[in-house]
């Protein structure tokens, strides 16, 4: 069952009819009629029943319904190709609403609807969203390995954790769970918010295609300011799972003829979160507003049930703190190690870095510290590696049996920096056994793969941060280059002045 990639949209002012559009006449085509009065839905409502057409547009997709709203994709861009499987960027959409007029509003409720629209394109603006209408895009690869022989519909496989606009499209998913023949699941397409990059590579004349996704957490989402710690189901705030990816053709080197469609793929993740406590940082408009840990009975539960969430998706944890170990955030780091030493989970291992401490005065190499630290079980954790022809994976050959959750207080900047060096170490280890890099060769030596893999990195911490705190990641001059300048401290500084400003006037 594929979602439908083309949808025509009918607009009267009674009706939206949904219907799908192929150039294959051999396929058949569905329709959904959407009462605007009533909002009753009616799954391939008769030829002689579609309403007279007033306007005619061509979407791609259905974002879903808010309040007397429906959203739709209006315009999309190709990202790139995961093995057979294209994925889109949500361009443009548009927001139809179900009322003709507000004149049945008072002065304070259509401010109140304009204030809400208002907010709701702003939101949809400052955002990068993307889907696939085949690929399941909310999951890594090693999960999309475990679902195979699932037939259920691509939107009740997804991880809910990620499926973005689950909410917005409870419409159509409660009319399909509560009318048996009224399955619109061909419709409902999932949205991840978060960042992917697709691109094209060659190292010593091997090409293959390397990816980066990062799926944020539709739980507990906000910006930092008004959005901190965890909740008593255990999710945390900012929470984004990444995974990289590196895409070759199976087909051994030097055999005639390729086989189209046939991948090796190799993938590997990485979580990042705030810390799992009650916490919080009140505006009180100065620069460095006020921090609360909250004396809260619930913590060890919320705790426990939060690392117990990602021992079930990801297995053992490698913890990473980089917040400072003195002043300001000192409080955090005790009550994190506390609660750690409380669950005494011998699956989770914790260790305390404190990056501005170790990595001051520019000494930014020292970051590798964490790596030496981690070898042995970072060598041990692996990565996901999996045959794949163009529809399913075919023999999975190694699975990632752990992950690296690593958090600062905003679990972006320094976050980001961790991640990437991480993500470094782990990738040059999957292109040596690729045979991509001799065994003792770096991809550093390939000067423009290397400028690629650092921008990709240095524009997911941008994207990551722009959703939590309004403005792109500090410290992605280290990340872009190797080294910390002046001029990325500049940057940082001005980067800083404008959360600042968001966050204490516009939050």
């Amino acid at each position: 069952m594929k979602i439908h990639n083309s949808l025509r949209l009918y607009i009267n002012n009674d009706t939206f009819t949904l219907e799908s559009v192929y150039n294959d006449p051999s396929v058949v085509t569905e329709n959904i009629v959407i009462q605007r009065s009533t909002g009753e839905i009616r799954l391939n409502a008769p030829a002689g029943r579609l309403p007279a057409d007033e306007e005619v547009m061509m979407i791609y997709g259905v974002l879903g319904f808010r309040r007397e709203y429906m959203v739709v994709i209006t315009d999309r861009q190709k990202v790139g190709r995961i093995g057979e499987h294209d994925i889109f960027r949500l361009k443009d959409y548009r927001i139809m609403p179900f009322t003709h007029n507000n004149l049945a509003l008072s002065e304070a409720q259509t401010d109140e609807e304009a204030s809400y629209i208002s907010l709701l394109h702003s939101h949809l603006r400052s955002g990068e969203f993307h889907f696939s209408y085949e690929y399941e895009i909310t999951h890594t690869l090693q999960r999309q390995s475990e679902l195979r022989g699932n037939m259920q519909p691509i939107w009740e496989r997804a991880d809910e954790r990620f499926f973005w606009n689950y909410r917005l499209q409870s419409k159509f998913i409660d009319h399909t769970k509560r009318l048996r023949d009224q399955d619109l699941s061909n419709f409902i397409l999932p949205v991840v918010n978060g960042f992917v990059e697709i691109k094209p590579a060659e190292i010593n004349k091997r090409p293959f295609t390397f990816a980066l996704i990062s799926r944020r957490s539709r739980h507990r989402a906000g910006t930092r300011y008004f959005s901190r710690g965890v909740d008593a189901q255990g999710d945390v705030s900012n929470f984004n799972e990444t995974e990289q990816i590196v895409v070759v053709d199976a087909t051994p080197k030097g055999t005639l003829p390729t086989i189209p469609g046939n991948y090796t793929m190799l993938a590997h993740v990485q979580t990042r979160g705030s810390i799992p406590i009650y916490w919080a940082q009140i505006n009180n408009i100065k620069y460095t507003p006020k921090l609360q840990i909250f004396d809260n009975p619930q913590t060890e539960m919320a705790f426990r049930r939060h690392f117990e969430a990602q021992k079930r998706h990801y297995g053992p944890q490698l913890v990473i703190s980089l917040i400072n170990k003195r002043g300001y955030e000192e409080p955090m780091g005790t009550s994190f190690s506390k609660q750690i030493d409380i669950l005494n989970d011998p699956e989770i291992k914790y260790y305390h870095f404190d990056f501005h401490h170790e990595c001051s005065k520019m000494r930014w190499n020292r970051v590798s510290l964490l790596l030496e630290h981690f070898n042995y079980d970072l060598i041990a954790q692996g990565y996901f590696k999996a045959e794949v022809n163009r529809e399913t994976v075919q023999r999975v050959y190694q699975r990632q049996s752990s992950v690296v959750r690593t958090n600062c207080m905003d679990c972006l900047d320094r976050t980001n920096v961790v991640q990437s060096v991480i993500a470094r170490w782990v990738l040059n280890r999957q292109l040596q056994e690729l045979g991509v890099l001799a065994p003792s060769e770096q991809f550093e030596s390939s000067e423009q793969f290397e400028f690629l893999f650092r921008n990709v990195w240095a524009d997911n911490a941008d994207i990551v941060s722009c959703a939590y705190s309004g403005t792109g990641a500090l410290k992605t001059d280290f990340t872009r280059t190797g080294c910390r300048t002046k001029a990325g401290a500049l940057q940082d500084f001005q980067n800083s002045i404008v959360r600042y400003f968001k966050n204490n006037f516009r939050d």
